[in-house]
């Protein structure tokens, strides 16, 4: 990553212009004019002038090509939160447009909240549903983090860390899902290097040292590609880019290996002008190399659902050498950089001109996003919002059919109960069995690219199975089977809820008649959405809310008429705090069972998870709670007995050892077993048990077991192992 050059207001006008040549530059100049007078002397804590942020900010997104109206608003759009200017002022001087742009990114103000979390999880809700009005919101909020990243040397380091996290769990899968890869890239890469230092470090000295061999590699086959496409009259522009340090890692942890092992660590980019030529251009280069099997994407035929267009492919080149070529059009280029961007600035200007220039998105492009703006309305929890949000960023797809050929696009692990519910609310809630490519398959079956699945459903169906909810992936999918449960037991969970807000009231002190009456619990079913009582109890009775929530804001209304209990009530508040925070305890294997303490838990011997994994519980007769990888082999045999399966997780606080035991395959050499045994103890594991053997093509395979305290021990053990010459392959045993 380049150090970023500075930007002042002409760069800013400059780059407006160069996408729209009748932009309103005396608005622009007008706005920033605005922002430099009410910032006045303010400081950021690098020292510079507060200004230099929103400009950058602007910069930015004048570089993607967006309008006057969020070029001035990303000027402005501090103004609210850090000086006495309102969003009225800033409606009055400019206009209602340039306004709710600048609310849309403002923090929420002084709000009573439960905690922080919840408060800042208010700020996501509320940037969503500015999102969902108009999608330059979030574009802005990109810019102004892109910015805040670059800078954050700055910062302290819990401050940093913190930061870099956001940015990676929610900020760049938003720029992934809003197809933005030019911010998205330099966020990875920003967070990346903050979090992992010593990583980031490694892979860019590792890349600098063999750069002019890589690039020397790149420009051969560049030649060569070039020739035979002029050969087949395909006028195409082809460029060598280095692979983004953060891809590198994550392709480093996930496949294990080091990085001397990635190949393919630059790839190539074919822009052609038309389509015809994208699929000629494919032609020219899998006869000049051979392709590899299964890494051909054809992303033009099935775009990504944030428009991304392409077809990629790996190819083996001289002497072995893995490589990846990209080939699109300059049209597919431009909207693979800028994203939703693109399509705004080059699809919608046109035909707003003369109107209100409010963003007007077609509805497949953010079906996503309507669908997120349904299930977070229903989610009063403040953590199961945030945990849900961001795996509904995370964009892993799988691409399968309908029995009459239409495509659907789910999220990567997606079930057959996720392909129904994304059909249609009824399908999935009468679904009774499926077929898998003509076979009858479990409901609860990952699905692959290609398959084509068929829905079994029945009217005599009793509904879907709570059950579900442990295996289906997409938040659509959860949604539409809680609501088929909050539906159909509306009446029994008021009553649950009632019993356990009064069983909460009772043991805090107060009678339910002095405490709860309108004027005092009024306020808490404003501040959490509930239409009436009946429908808080309901959420109460149902788990969407916990009663101390509701019974806390009560008490602050209850504190304001009885100021002679002021002390008392100030306790009862802190303690329903405490609770609040209060987690369940776990087992001596560091594992939480959900809804039982002190529960006894066995770590399975099938598949020896570790703090990391994604895992569930079986409950066994008379032995308590085994714990298996989600991916585990046995998991489809024991869902034959759905009603024993129970949601268990690591508690993070605890650090237990656990046995794993990992294969190493390597050809046989003198002191290989020495070697392999001392960078075992040098890698922070301990060894618990070693076998070699070797056959008579001189492969040996050592088999070990290691006591690890995280996933992140284990994948740091086997890199390491990895590095060692001779070995070829190290295999977690399933």
């Amino acid at each position: 990553m380049s150090q970023i050059e500075e930007k002042n207001l002409k760069d800013i006008l400059q780059e407006v212009k160069k996408h729209n040549k009748r932009a309103d530059t005396k608005l622009i100049t007008k706005a920033y004019n605005y922002a430099v007078a009410h910032h006045g002397d303010q400081k950021r804590l690098s020292g510079e002038s507060y200004i230099i942020h929103p400009v950058q900010v602007a910069y930015i997104l004048s570089s993607i090509g967006l309008d006057d109206a969020t070029i001035c608003a990303a000027l402005m759009h501090d103004l609210a939160e850090d000086t006495d200017v309102t969003i009225e002022d800033i409606k009055n001087e400019f206009s209602e447009e340039i306004a709710e742009l600048v609310n849309g990114v403002t923090k929420l103000g002084k709000i009573n909240y439960v905690s922080a979390e919840e408060q800042q999880v208010e700020n996501y809700r509320k940037m969503f549903l500015a999102m969902g009005k108009d999608i330059r919101v979030i574009l802005i909020k990109l810019a102004d983090r892109l910015h805040n990243m670059r800078t954050l040397k700055y910062l302290a380091r819990d401050r940093q860390i913190a930061n870099a996290k956001e940015t990676l769990e929610l900020y760049a899968p938003l720029a992934n899902r809003l197809g933005v890869y030019s911010l998205k890239w330099e966020l990875e890469d920003l967070a990346f290097k903050y979090l992992y230092p010593e990583d980031f470090r490694e892979i860019v000295e590792g890349i600098d040292k063999k750069r002019e061999e890589r690039l020397k590699f790149i420009d051969a086959i560049t030649e060569e590609i070039r020739v035979n496409l002029k050969k087949e009259k395909i006028v195409a522009e082809i460029t060598g880019r280095a692979k983004h340090f953060y891809s590198i890692y994550r392709k480093m942890q996930r496949d294990n290996k080091t990085l001397d092992q990635i190949y393919d660590l630059f790839a190539l980019r074919i822009l052609v002008n038309s389509v015809k030529d994208c699929y000629a251009a494919l032609g020219v280069v899998h006869e000049l190399y051979t392709p590899m099997p299964g890494r051909f994407k054809d992303y033009i035929s099935v775009p990504k659902p944030n428009m991304y267009q392409s077809l990629h492919t790996t190819l083996i080149g001289p002497n072995g050498t893995p490589f990846e070529v990209q080939i699109r059009t300059y049209n597919m280029h431009r909207i693979a950089e800028f994203g939703i961007a693109a399509h705004w600035a080059y699809k919608e200007q046109s035909f707003l001109k003369g109107k209100k220039a409010n963003v007007v998105v077609s509805e497949d492009k953010l079906s996503w996003l309507r669908e997120s703006l349904e299930w977070q309305k229903d989610m009063q929890d403040p953590q199961e919002f945030l945990t849900t949000l961001k795996t509904e960023l995370f964009e892993d797809e799988v691409y399968v059919f309908t029995p009459k050929g239409e495509i659907k696009t789910l999220q990567k692990g997606s079930t057959p109960i996720d392909f129904a519910y994304s059909i249609h609310a009824e399908i999935g809630n009468k679904m009774t069995g499926c077929k898998i490519n003509s076979k009858m398959m479990p409901i609860i079956t990952k699905l692959n690219n290609g398959d084509i699945v068929e829905i079994i459903t029945s009217d005599n169906s009793k509904g879907p199975s709570r059950d579900w909810l442990k295996f289906v992936q997409s938040s659509s999918a959860k949604n539409k089977i809680l609501q088929w449960f909050k539906k159909h037991d509306k009446q029994e969970n008021i009553e649950k809820g009632k019993a356990i807000v009064e069983r909460e009231i009772k043991r805090l002190g107060f009678s339910y008649e002095e405490l709860f009456i309108q004027k005092y619990y009024a306020p808490a079913l404003q501040r959490y959405n509930f239409k009436n009582l009946d429908e808080m109890y309901s959420a109460v009775g149902f788990g969407s809310i916990g009663a101390s929530k509701i019974i806390t804001r009560t008490l602050e209304e209850y504190k304001k008429d009885n100021k002679e209990d002021d002390v008392e009530v100030e306790e009862k508040i802190k303690e329903l705090h405490k609770n609040e925070n209060l987690k369940p305890k776990s087992s001596k294997t560091g594992i939480i069972v959900k809804g039982i303490d002190n529960c006894l838990v066995k770590i399975s011997k099938c598949c020896t998870p570790v703090p990391g994994d994604d895992i569930i519980g079986y409950i066994t007769r008379g032995r308590g709670v085994t714990v298996h990888r989600k991916d585990c082999k046995n998991i489809k045999d024991l869902f034959q007995d759905e009603g024993r399966i129970i949601d268990v997780y690591w508690d993070e606080e605890k650090q237990s050892s656990y046995n794993v035991e990992i294969n190493v395959f390597a050809n046989d050499r003198q002191g290989l077993l020495a070697e392999v045994i001392n960078t075992i103890s040098k890698s922070d594991v301990n060894l618990v048990a070693i076998n070699a053997k070797s056959n008579k093509e001189k492969i040996v395979v050592i088999e070990m077991t290691i006591e690890v305290k995280s996933l992140e021990d284990l994948n740091h053990a086997q890199r390491e192992i990895g590095k060692i010459d001779s070995v070829y392959e190290v295999k977690r045993k399933k």
